[in-house]
């Protein structure tokens, strides 16, 4: 044995080998048919040593077009914004990042607290009475909140707008197949939820509207418009919205939301090529015993000690089958202390100036884009940090975005891809990280390959 500290030597195989009663590996294998066993070995290259094996493994991760080399234009739902490096630095600390789970709240303090900490943060951002201790990521999150509205009204139709995220729409349907829920997606006009079908459709058999905000092509939603529409009929009023927009835009809460829901990507969690992330899940008072996940309290021992707990939710509720308001019982702690150490590091007037600029340069670069003689926005209606832009006639997006990535620039999202009706349009995001010059740069760019 040439290094001790490998879990398994020659001798270790054959002891268990002859602990089981067979005599070779193979043998495990017996109840399978050969017919459908693969044959021969797997083409793949053989051992490397340490020094070979690091030298490759980065030479594979050197094929990624990342952030640090390119300037990315490409959001959809994945952003690249400025994480602050005290996240890391927090993070990175072993009582947090081994963390289990808090079920035993007297060795578990900290982890409460964390979790205390970020439930608060979000219920200010979003003007809310309660949230929980955070979501797998924000199509969850929307999901569960469609399901906890159907148990709570015990109608069985939920109605969300086609500007919803397609991804988080797509979770919808799969999490109300399993619920015997109807989904009924409403059309839109110039970016946003067409209110007239929206009204026509909604009726006493629906238990919730969904509505995104900024949406997914970034326009900016009539909140104030769609919350008489649903609470009309006695629908709960669910808003997904992106956090960090919330630092400029009036609160959900204070708009008439029942729920508010989102992913706190935005918030110093990194893109990861796509995860994972963390979803926020906030409601008003009246829903709080329905929500879903874990909720953290704040209480005080007998010697008056201020201290945190689970509340609300014994763990054996989560083990209670269809009684049960969800079958998620965990959380993305870890993530949702990046959020919170962005929130607790920005505070109040950071959160408002990062909105700012990302509002700003979004701006900005629109009217560079728009300037471009075969280029126009696709909709008018106001946006944050995130646009679209019709090219012209049959062009192909993939191929623009591969000249683009030659360029050091990482292109939109094709539209085409989830709306048919809009081949040939990009989405473009613009974060607080956009220089002049690289909006400048992607603007000449486009124009160059047009």
């Amino acid at each position: 044995m040439k290094h001790r500290y490998l879990p398994m030597t020659e001798q270790d195989r054959a002891q268990m080998l002859e602990t089981i009663g067979i005599s070779s590996t193979e043998e495990l294998f017996a109840d399978i048919p050969a017919s459908v066993r693969f044959q021969g070995t797997l083409n793949i290259e053989g051992p490397l040593s340490e020094p070979a094996m690091l030298k490759h493994m980065k030479a594979l991760a050197g094929k990624n077009a990342d952030f640090d080399r390119y300037a990315s234009f490409l959001g959809a739902g994945i952003y690249d914004h400025h994480i602050p490096v005290v996240i890391n630095h927090v993070i990175s600390r072993s009582e947090f990042y081994t963390a289990y789970t808090p079920y035993q709240p007297e060795i578990s303090q900290g982890e409460l607290q964390a979790i205390f900490e970020f439930q608060s943060y979000i219920c200010e951002l979003t003007g809310m009475a309660v949230a929980n201790a955070s979501m797998y990521d924000g199509p969850t999150a929307l999901a569960e909140a469609g399901a906890l509205a159907s148990g709570a009204t015990k109608r069985k139709q939920i109605v969300v707008s086609r500007a919803v995220h397609p991804e988080a729409r797509h979770i919808l349907r799969t999490t109300a197949k399993g619920l015997n829920l109807e989904v009924v997606e409403i059309g839109c006009k110039n970016g946003v939820t067409d209110l007239e079908e929206l009204s026509a459709k909604v009726s006493k058999e629906t238990a919730a509207v969904i509505v995104q905000s900024p949406n997914f092509f970034g326009c900016i939603e009539d909140l104030r418009a769609v919350e008489p529409i649903a609470h009309g009929t006695d629908s709960l009023f669910i808003v997904s919205c992106n956090p960090l927009s919330l630092g400029l835009l009036e609160a959900p809460g204070k708009l008439g939301a029942d729920i508010v829901i989102g992913d706190a990507q935005p918030l110093g969690i990194s893109a990861s090529f796509g995860g994972p992330t963390c979803g926020f899940f906030a409601v008003a008072d009246k829903w709080m015993r329905k929500m879903p996940g874990r909720i953290v309290g704040q209480t005080v021992d007998r010697n008056g000690k201020r201290g945190f707990v689970l509340t609300l939710q014994a763990r054996e509720q989560h083990i209670r089958r269809e009684k049960a308001t969800s079958n998620i019982c965990s959380n993305q702690a870890l993530l949702a202390l990046c959020a919170s150490v962005y929130m607790s590091a920005l505070g109040k007037q950071g959160m408002l100036d990062v909105a700012k600029l990302n509002l700003q340069k979004a701006h900005y670069a629109a009217k560079r884009l728009e300037s471009l003689r075969q280029t126009e926005l696709t909709f008018s209606a106001p946006f944050f940090n995130e646009f679209a832009v019709k090219l012209p006639e049959g062009t192909s997006v993939a191929q623009l975005n591969d000249y683009l990535l030659g360029q050091g620039i990482i292109g939109g999202y094709d539209l085409g891809i989830d709306y048919p009706e809009l081949k040939g349009n990009m989405l473009i995001a613009v974060t607080e990280q956009r220089s002049r010059e690289e909006i400048v740069q992607f603007a000449a760019s486009l124009e160059e390959w047009l």
